[in-house]
């Protein structure tokens, strides 16, 4: 296992777009706001999370397309998507829809994970179908063929009725968007799929490990070098690391003590394992040198070709900008990574 980092190709962060119930237009467009600003840092792109049932995104495509209309270099991607939620015929249309209007930014992360709830929630957020649906990874094989622009149907002669508008394929059709596919895992099982599939992989601060690995980021390495194993590019294959990172440069005396309060009451979570075998990563604070430093020594960010910084949902707007601008002016940098023009 080499211990030298590989260049680092990009440079983002993952953001959830919290908001106060009472007021959700308020959060969502912060959520516009910092993207805006990101763009202006010269970040390669901005992640949303995706939450049903929560006081967070639920809707990432159309965010994407608001997005879209107020920046225009950002990559924007999803970190992740629970595919199981969705119908894959109508997924594809809404991000191929956000693709087009973005110009081709969109960076589809995915996962699959059957119903959570208990039957009388899933029988309303699912239909009652969802007992025998398959939530496997071929949901999100069938998503890419739909994205890919496929045939699925015979297209009827037009008999003059409503115009000559039908389609073979799902429309709009964005070419090149079945290619910016990232799978989201923690898992090796799901590590030599998404190789083996073509994907790309998204690895964040919760992952599994095999009997006598209980070491996140050795898990997270083995991971990744098992993807690309798997894949058919190999060790050119793209995987992406983010982790929660918290820069005390530039910060004010209140973030300062905002942000270790955060570390101390979330760090008893990482010191255990969690449903058998699941791992948390502590969450980073510190100096910018010390941040490099990290990154420079974590085995999982020295294989990855993209990092992201993921931002803590507890905190605000002003906070995530200073954590956006030591990650863009002072971190990145010197790590290797220049800003977009």
């Amino acid at each position: 296992m080499s211990t030298t980092p590989r260049p680092v190709k990009s440079v983002g962060f993952i953001h959830l777009v919290p908001f106060d119930p009472s007021d959700p237009r308020k959060g969502h467009e912060e959520g516009l706001e910092l993207f805006e600003y990101a763009e202006q840092l010269g970040l390669d792109s901005g992640w949303v999370r995706t939450r049903h049932l929560q006081h967070g995104l639920s809707s990432p495509a159309v965010f994407f397309g608001a997005v879209s209309q107020r920046t225009k270099r950002i990559g924007l991607g999803n970190a992740v998507i629970p595919v199981g939620f969705e119908n894959p015929f109508r997924l594809a249309e809404d991000l191929g829809t956000a693709d087009v209007l973005s110009g081709g930014r969109l960076l589809p992360g995915l996962s699959v994970n059957g119903p959570s709830y208990d039957d009388a929630l899933n029988d309303i957020v699912h239909d009652t179908g969802w007992r025998e649906e398959d939530y496997g990874y071929g949901r999100i094989e069938r998503l890419r063929e739909l994205l890919s622009g496929a045939a699925i149907r015979e297209v009827p002669e037009y008999n003059g009725i409503g115009g000559d508008f039908d389609s073979a394929r799902v429309e709009p059709h964005s070419a090149g968007l079945s290619e910016r596919l990232w799978y989201g895992g923690g898992s090796l099982r799901s590590a030599e799929w998404a190789g083996s599939a073509g994907l790309n992989w998204l690895v964040s601060n919760i992952t599994s490990y095999e009997e006598g690995e209980a070491d996140f980021a050795t898990a997270q390495r083995k991971q990744i070098d098992v993807f690309r194993a798997a894949h058919r590019e190999g060790d050119a294959a793209r995987a992406t690391v983010a982790r929660v990172i918290v820069p005390t440069d530039g910060a004010t005396a209140a973030q300062r003590e905002k942000y270790a309060a955060y570390v101390e009451g979330r760090t008893p979570r990482t010191k255990t394992v969690h449903g058998g075998r699941t791992l948390i990563a502590p969450d980073v604070t510190g100096t910018n040198s010390e941040i490099v430093d990290f990154i420079l020594g974590d085995p999982a960010f020295q294989a990855a070709d993209d990092y992201l910084f993921e931002l803590p949902f507890e905190f605000e707007l002003a906070d995530w900008k200073q954590i956006l601008d030591q990650l863009a002016n002072e971190i990145a940098p010197r790590l290797g990574w220049s800003p977009a023009k």
